[in-house]
């Protein structure tokens, strides 16, 4: 039979501006009791659920046989959010400091709960949690700090800010970004709505893109996220998609989409063929097509509502390139050199050059 009880720990409370952390220790053997591990997936309906990478397990085993070993230790402090469920009891408060208060940290423990049920989420030390649950140790008490959050956007804006300073993976940050809220870096701020856009670009069964980006949450994607934010983001700040935006970094996502679709759309009807392969097999499909019809599009359409757009001038100016691309085979014949068709790389360079290349053949409709 599953265990319920409550655990009280000694803690301090650190005030630091509005807000409170809690710091303290834990033996890391219980931590799996009331903390889950919010993997990054998506739902039924598409949407984003949980935060972390998965675990990397040839990291564990290392962090494991260390542990087992004579003198370890883990001077760093894993990060944990509580939902509201979580309390502090404070104690008697030092003289001369209002900053922190001792107290205790109490934390409901019920091991019958699911993983999305528990009262904290990890998130900084996934790693470090899962060699202490595996490793062949009685107990292992670690240094912890705790806050307790408002919902699951905040958790993912806490842990997007804990890992800054580290190299995550940029598709997990990509995929992050839509769903967070709260401060974040001018970096990630700027590719926000970008990044919002190319998830729905991922999963609106509409477009050509549908499936297509490699993604932590959509794996078998052969078309790469990068490619699809910087074409993304360079019409949101340059080109045809800027009539959408907003100053604030907000915008008329459904209309982003409705002009993304039915481009893209004319781009997979008018290269069916070049459309289907991985970017090894298509120029197409790689970074540097991928950005440089991007740029097609933003001459072609800026200022133009996608409700006024004349497609059907657009799909005459697209099947004007073909005899002029050399998508999956052959040569392209730039103005002072030959390339074979693979020979271009995603390189500003090489997207200079294939830019250059089509801007003749795709005047703006409207006669700009």
């Amino acid at each position: 039979m599953a265990d319920r009880y409550t655990l009280r720990l000694p803690a301090l409370e650190v005030r630091q501006g509005g807000r409170r952390i809690y710091c303290f220790a834990v033996d890391g053997k219980k931590l799996p009791d009331f903390a889950a591990v919010s993997r990054i997936s998506r739902d039924d309906e598409k949407q984003l659920q949980g935060y972390q990478r998965p675990e990397v397990l040839s990291h564990i085993r290392a962090i494991r046989r260390y542990l087992e070993s004579d003198g370890a230790m883990l001077p760093n402090a894993v990060v944990l959010a509580f939902d509201q469920r979580v309390e502090f009891v404070p104690g008697r408060r030092a003289k001369d400091v209002d900053y922190s208060v001792p107290g205790e940290l109490i934390i409901p423990v019920d091991e019958s709960l699911s993983e999305n049920e528990k009262p904290a989420w990890l998130v900084d030390g996934q790693q470090r949690t899962a060699a202490i649950r595996d490793a062949d140790l009685a107990e292992f008490p670690v240094a912890a700090v705790g806050f307790i959050a408002d919902g699951q956007e905040e958790q993912r804006s806490q842990f997007i800010l804990v890992n800054s300073t580290k190299p995550l993976p940029k598709g997990l940050v990509h995929e992050l970004l839509p769903d967070t809220t709260g401060h974040l870096p001018p970096a990630y701020a700027r590719r926000q709505l970008p990044a919002r856009v190319m998830t729905r670009l991922n999963t609106d069964g509409k477009g050509a893109f549908f499936g297509r980006i490699q993604s932590p949450t959509a794996p078998h994607g052969n078309i790469k996220d990068n490619s699809i934010l910087k074409m993304v983001e360079h019409s949101l700040y340059e080109g045809a998609l800027y009539q959408y935006r907003n100053d604030d970094g907000t915008g008329d996502l459904d209309r982003m989409l409705a002009h993304l679709h039915m481009y893209w759309r004319l781009v997979r009807d008018t290269f069916p063929e070049e459309w289907k392969p991985a970017p090894k097999e298509s120029r197409l499909t790689h970074g540097v097509g991928i950005q440089a019809m991007g740029f097609v599009m933003d001459r072609l359409t800026a200022e133009t509502p996608v409700e006024t757009v004349d497609w059907d001038r657009v799909r005459g100016v697209l099947e004007g390139l073909v005899p002029h691309v050399a998508w999956t085979s052959g040569t392209w014949r730039f103005a002072e050199q030959e390339r074979p068709w693979n020979g271009l790389q995603n390189t500003p360079s090489d997207l200079r050059l294939l830019n250059d290349h089509l801007k003749p053949l795709t005047p703006s409709i409207d006669g700009r």
